[in-house]
C-alpha cells in the first residue's frame, strides 16, 4: 500500500511538534510528492485536511504554507487547550482518572521525556513534551478530543517557535510528572490545578511584543533621525526667511510617524 494523505498529514504534524518545521514554511506540492513518492493529488488532499484543521494556509499565488499565528490566534489556541485539558480531568468519574494500563503508558512516556531532556536531541524532546498532552487525553479515555488536542498543540508549538519561548524543557517535564502523580493519587482537583498552572507557565514563556500597535515597527522606523533636518523644518526655515512676521515659537509640523 502506497503513501496516503493521512500518512503525509501525520508526518507534517509530527515534524511541527518536533520543531523541525518553523512557522510560515512553504509546503510545495511537487516537492512533497517527490519526497513521499506519491501523486500531487494525494499531497493536495493531505494539505487540504491540514488547512481545515488550521495548521496550514493556502494562497492562490504563493501556494501552501504552515501558519504563523498572530498574538490573538496564539491566545485563542491556549484558551482552547485549557478548555479541553482541564475539562478532561474534571470530567473523570469519582476518584478515578487513570486505569493501570493508562498509568503505565504515561509513566513510560515520562521516562522517555526525562531521557530526551537529558540528551541533545532537541526534536525528540520537543515532540515528547507536546505529545504528553495527547497521550494523557487518550489515557483519560477520549480519543476524539486527543485528535483535536494534537492540532491545538501543534498550533501552540508553532507559536512557541515564532515568539521564541523561554519555557524550560526540564520544568515542563517536572510539571508533567506532578500532574500524573496527582492523577495516580486520585486527586483530580490537584491535577486540574497543576495542568492550569503548567499551561499558564508555557504561555507566559512566549516573548510576545510589548506593543500591540500593528504599525509600531513602521512608526519607529519613520520617526525623525535625531539631529537630521527634516523637510518640514527646511521648509519652515525658508518661509521664515521670506516672511519676517513668522514666529520662532510656531510648533513644528507633525512627522510622518505621528500620522500612522
Amino acid at each position: 500500500m502506497g503513501t496516503t494523505a493521512t500518512d503525509i498529514s501525520q508526518r507534517i504534524i509530527e515534524a511541527v511538534l518536533a520543531q523541525k518545521l518553523p512557522p510560515a514554511t512553504r509546503l510545495g506540492e511537487q516537492q512533497l510528492a517527490l519526497l513521499f513518492d506519491c501523486s500531487r493529488t494525494i499531497v493536495r488532499e493531505a494539505l487540504t485536511r491540514l488547512a481545515a484543521r488550521g495548521i496550514v494556509t493556502v494562497s492562490a499565488r504563493r501556494g501552501w504554507y504552515l501558519i504563523a499565528p498572530s498574538q490573538d490566534e496564539a491566545r485563542e489556541a491556549f484558551e482552547a487547550r485549557r478548555v479541553i485539558e482541564l475539562g478532561l480531568i474534571r470530567s473523570q468519574p469519582g476518584q478515578g482518572g487513570l486505569d493501570p494500563a493508562g498509568l503505565a503508558r504515561l509513566r513510560r512516556h515520562l521516562q522517555q521525556e526525562r531521557a530526551a531532556v537529558n540528551g541533545d536531541d532537541v526534536g525528540t524532546r520537543s515532540f515528547l513534551l507536546g505529545d504528553f498532552h495527547v497521550c494523557l487525553a487518550e489515557c483519560l479515555g477520549n480519543s476524539l478530543l486527543a485528535d483535536t488536542l494534537r492540532d491545538f498543540t501543534a498550533r501552540t508549538t508553532l507559536t512557541a517557535m515564532l515568539y521564541q519561548s523561554s519555557h524550560d524543557a526540564a520544568q515542563s517535564c517536572q510539571e508533567h510528572v506532578a500532574i500524573v502523580d496527582a492523577l495516580e493519587r486520585g486527586d483530580l482537583a490537584a491535577a486540574e490545578a497543576l495542568m492550569a498552572d503548567h499551561l499558564t507557565h508555557v504561555q507566559a514563556g512566549l516573548q510576545l511584543p510589548a506593543n500591540s500597535d500593528p504599525l509600531h515597527q513602521l512608526r519607529q522606523a519613520l520617526a525623525p533621525v535625531q539631529g537630521a533636518p527634516s523637510a518640514s523644518s527646511a521648509s519652515t526655515a525658508s518661509t521664515a526667511s521670506a516672511s519676517p512676521d513668522a514666529s520662532e515659537s510656531d510648533p513644528p509640523a507633525a512627522y510622518l510617524g505621528a500620522l500612522l
